[in-house]
């Protein structure tokens, strides 16, 4: 199903936030039997900055992510980036998945999966340069595994592994990067260096969007955050919605009330 926001009066694409927004969702439902996983959700990720996607487990995190990315189908829905329809503009989208979906043992170097993310340029018979490899050189020295560039992929730590998928996502050159919990079961040194890489994309005018699930470091690692629980609970800068009465709505009784005061209290 081809998601686009442009009806045939031309109405949806004047919608406030849709020609400037790198990823601006109306309507999206996704249904996983006869039971809605995502409903009727509407989100406008604002350019250049952070935002992380939290909820409780099983509240559509990754659905959302997944169906904006035409991954899995929707029930409905319209979709636009960087004010097009997606089908025109996966070239500017980097996508990191989670880290339990990808096959491990799939024999290749890690320097070769890094190299992977500039298939838009090599094609798929695409001869190999020299600068092909500095570049994912490159990518493999942001995000500190430069060392590791000739090891088997399948040899790393998890906390490796998800590196290695961002330098990956780095070596395309998106304009947007989308993460599918990207810190869940690394180490602290790859939880920093992840975060300063994204940081860093932001500071060149990237945008970033995080499903994300430790909810005491949102306010230290994002602008804004978007909560959901199948619906869209609440969605803006970190200060405006990341509040106990957004995270009451969201989570409800799985998290104390002394939890979500302490977690939601400015610094």
């Amino acid at each position: 199903m081809q998601l686009s926001l442009a009806s045939q009066n031309g109405q949806a694409a004047r919608e406030p936030g849709l020609e400037t927004s790198p990823l601006a969702i109306r309507g999206l439902t996704v249904s996983y039997g006869e039971k809605p996983a995502v409903f009727s959700v509407d989100m406008t990720v604002v350019p250049g900055q952070m935002t992380a996607i939290i909820g409780p487990n099983g509240a559509g995190k990754s659905t959302l992510l997944k169906a904006a990315l035409g991954i899995v189908p929707p029930v409905s829905g319209r979709v636009q980036v960087f004010g097009r329809p997606l089908d025109h503009q996966r070239g500017r989208i980097a996508y990191v998945p989670q880290r339990a979906s990808v096959d491990w043992d799939f024999p290749t170097r890690v320097i070769d999966v890094v190299m992977m993310g500039l298939y838009r340029e090599l094609g798929l018979l695409g001869r190999i340069r020299g600068t092909h490899r500095q570049i994912a050189s490159d990518c493999l020295d942001r995000v500190g595994m430069s060392e590791f560039a000739d090891r088997q992929i399948g040899q790393l730590s998890g906390g490796q592994q998800q590196r290695v998928f961002l330098a990956r996502a780095l070596a395309q050159g998106a304009d947007l990067y989308l993460l599918d919990e990207p810190f869940a079961g690394v180490d602290a040194a790859t939880e920093k260096a992840i975060i300063g890489v994204l940081k860093a994309l932001r500071a060149e005018g990237k945008t970033v969007v995080v499903v994300h699930h430790d909810l005491a470091t949102v306010r230290d690692y994002f602008d804004n955050v978007f909560l959901i629980n199948t619906r869209k609970v609440a969605e803006g800068s970190v200060a405006e919605a990341f509040t106990p009465d957004t995270l009451q709505s969201a989570y409800g009784g799985r998290l104390a009330t002394a939890q979500i005061d302490q977690i939601a209290r400015p610094a």
